[in-house]
């Protein structure tokens, strides 16, 4: 089974401890995800809306749609220099598509 993971690139200069959000709802390290490196790893789905372009907003103004996409939020605060910061709505990077099983 391969390993699929999410990750969030930490903010530059960023110590630890880290206090991670997703949605608002605080996670905790070594059960909702894994610090590899310069980065936060989810094995859940986690996915950002991009940007919205002209017609995506002019259809939300009209209504056309009554659902919105998925956009998850992972905030962290973390330590720079002994001050607390807190990054919010930090870049989500999808893992790389795998092979599709039975295929040569």
């Amino acid at each position: 089974m391969e390993d699929r993971r999410w990750t969030v690139p930490l903010p530059p200069a960023a110590e630890p401890p880290y206090r991670v959000f997703v949605n608002g709802v605080p996670q905790r390290e070594g059960v909702d995800y894994e610090l590899r490196g310069r980065a936060l790893a989810f094995s859940r789905h986690l996915e950002k809306e991009g940007k919205l372009g002209f017609w995506r907003w002019f259809a939300m103004f009209m209504a056309l749609f009554g659902t919105y996409r998925k956009n998850d939020s992972v905030d962290v605060e973390y330590g720079i220099r002994g001050q607390r910061r807190l990054a919010v709505g930090l870049d989500i990077v999808q893992p790389p598509a795998g092979k599709p099983r039975g295929g040569s």
